[in-house]
């Protein structure tokens, strides 16, 4: 089974997956974990890298097809990973997987165009590519204001010197971002998707543990 957690950058994607794995660990089954882009280990990531830094330009320099291309890239050079993970566990985690690609390229696009276009990336991922549908996608939601926060907490990252890369220091990309995962949420895009709230009502982040807890009730019955 493939289980993909999702959401805009601060949203604690890589905390809860490892909370996720050690619960599931704990409970016997096996799991593999895999984290995208996988920097420093394909041709791809490494450009990856660089396009985050801005060495191609800001964000409305390039059309948002060429970077789509390199995540979908990306995951196309850790195919076989992936699916020796699948064949030898129970469980797989991605940290990131084709609906980030769809979210944060479409989020450079009108409304009327980003139909057609995450029609496109998601054939050359899942037919072209070959990469396997993840069978259940968890997408945390936080708001743009607290991810933004979070993310200028974030200890110094392999892929970058900056304390925000050029996708987190825009936040009217990352709202549009945010806009384009609640429409393919509620399209239920080529995955069964689940929500999980981050922030409480005061627009406040919820604790790591309370999260968990939700992530967990939320998914529990539709794990093996």
């Amino acid at each position: 089974m493939l289980i993909a957690i999702e959401g805009i950058d601060g949203a604690g994607k890589r905390t809860q997956t490892e909370r996720l794995r050690a619960r599931l660990e704990a409970m016997g089954v096996t799991v593999g974990v895999i984290s995208f882009p996988r920097y420093g280990e394909t041709v791809m990531a490494r450009a990856v890298a660089d396009y985050l830094n801005g060495r191609f330009g800001d964000i409305g320099d390039m059309p948002a097809h060429f970077p789509a291309l390199l995540y979908a890239g990306d995951r196309f050079e850790s195919r076989d990973l992936l699916c020796e993970l699948l064949q030898a566990c129970d469980i797989v985690l991605a940290d990131r997987y084709v609906a980030s690609n769809l979210a944060y390229q479409g989020a450079k696009l009108g409304k009327t165009e980003r139909a057609e276009f995450i029609d496109w990336v998601t054939r050359i991922e899942h037919d072209v590519y070959q990469l396997p549908l993840a069978d259940l996608t968890v997408y945390l939601d936080v708001p743009v204001q607290v991810s933004s926060s979070l993310v200028a907490r974030k200890p110094k990252r392999s892929y970058t010197d900056a304390a925000k890369d050029l996708h987190e220091r825009n936040t009217a990309y990352m709202a549009a971002c945010r806009e384009v995962y609640s429409m393919l949420l509620g399209a239920q895009h080529r995955s069964q998707w689940v929500a999980v709230g981050c922030t409480d009502r005061d627009g406040v982040m919820r604790d790591i543990d309370i999260i968990h807890a939700a992530i967990w009730e939320t998914i529990a019955g539709h794990l093996p």
